[in-house]
């Protein structure tokens, strides 16, 4: 049987497809793609790269996914090395001497020429000296808070999951910021806010938005916010109908503002954009509130099954989109200064009709 780098070569070549081409429509660098038809691990970050790279080129060339992955598994285990406890010799009982006594006296001279060094460097004290500035690449870890930091190509950003966090590797810093993750390369735009998959489960799972890179020098880095999406998302694809009240039922003065009306409801979801610096408080469903403090370029994420309640201290620097059956709809909410409650849920009508509406409560 092929092994699974041939068979993705014989397939690509047979559909007449070169890799550049392949690595514009997937998201995914030549060079790995080119990893892969070679089975060379030594490009790839680390295996979970790999996978995630494997698993997205066989859907691509529409290959048995399952079948592919089963192979890698098959090669990696037959190229594992012999345990050393198999093949290793016992060691003659002069040996451990034999190589103690020389460590101790190279570990002796190691320590006298670095004691010699660091004398030598406090007695320098010349301005014409240059330090170099290299910058050397960092790991950073995303937590439940805002991640902002100007990073560098080559640093490392780990994202909690599981056991083990996923790695994101920053691949660009020039003119756009690129970042490597197991569901392939995501690029954002400066003062973009960009909504990223980085477990391939076709969700959104990071927002970025790059505040600072150069467009003439790497170097300079990227300053980029990184928020892991907020809200509690949804865990099924029907609403709860009989908590949805009736329109007769719902107490405001004001007029309510309707969204959508359909002979159903179905799950939503509330993105908002700040353009300035707020206090916002949010209740999806029936959950507990979450009070947070958002800052300029910041973006809150909610999947609500029927509704979402939300306390806004400044309405006028929040930007809301509803995503709802496919459909984007845009919201404007509040004036400049505005404190406000605003309700976005579903109610009903007599006529079995619903409404997803926009209520400010008094």
């Amino acid at each position: 049987m092929d092994s699974f780098g041939e068979i993705l070569h014989n397939t690509r070549v047979q559909k007449n497809l070169d890799l550049d081409r392949v690595a514009r429509e997937i998201s995914i660098d030549k060079r790995y793609l080119q990893g892969l038809e070679d089975e060379d691990n030594s490009v790839f970050p680390g295996e979970a790269y790999m996978i995630g790279f494997l698993r997205n080129y066989s859907n691509y060339l529409e290959l048995n996914t399952d079948l592919m992955l089963k192979l890698y598994n098959n090669k990696k285990i037959q190229e594992s090395p012999v345990p050393v406890e198999l093949i290793a010799k016992p060691k003659p009982t002069w040996l451990l001497p034999a190589i103690i006594v020389p460590s101790v006296l190279v570990l002796g001279v190691i320590l006298f020429i670095s004691i010699m060094l660091v004398n030598k460097n406090k007695q320098e004290d010349d301005p014409s000296v240059v330090v170099s500035s290299k910058i050397k690449n960092k790991q950073y870890e995303i937590g439940d808070e805002k991640f902002t930091q100007r990073v560098y190509k080559g640093d490392q950003i780990l994202v909690p999951s599981g056991n083990n966090p996923i790695v994101l590797t920053v691949h660009d810093t020039l003119s756009s910021f690129g970042i490597d993750t197991p569901s392939g390369v995501f690029y954002t735009d400066l003062a973009e806010e960009s909504e990223i998959d980085i477990d391939g489960d076709s969700n959104p799972d990071l927002i970025i938005y790059v505040s600072d890179l150069s467009y003439t020098d790497e170097n300079r880095g990227a300053e980029v916010n990184i928020l892991a999406r907020h809200g509690v998302s949804s865990s099924g694809s029907d609403v709860y109908t009989e908590d949805i009240p009736f329109i007769a039922d719902v107490k405001s003065s004001h007029p309510q503002k309707v969204i959508i009306e359909d002979n159903r409801a179905y799950p939503f979801t509330v993105t908002a954009s700040f353009l300035n610096n707020v206090l916002f408080r949010d209740k999806v469903d029936n959950s507990e509130a979450v009070e947070t403090y958002f800052s300029k370029g910041e973006v809150f994420t909610a999947n609500p099954h029927n509704g979402i309640r939300m306390w806004i201290s400044n309405s006028n620097s929040v930007r809301f989109t509803i995503n709802a059956d496919t459909k984007t709809y845009n919201i404007d909410i509040g004036k400049a200064g505005h404190v406000l409650v605003e309700d976005i849920k579903w109610i009903k009508d007599t006529d079995g009709r619903y409404r997803l509406v926009v209520i400010e409560l008094d």
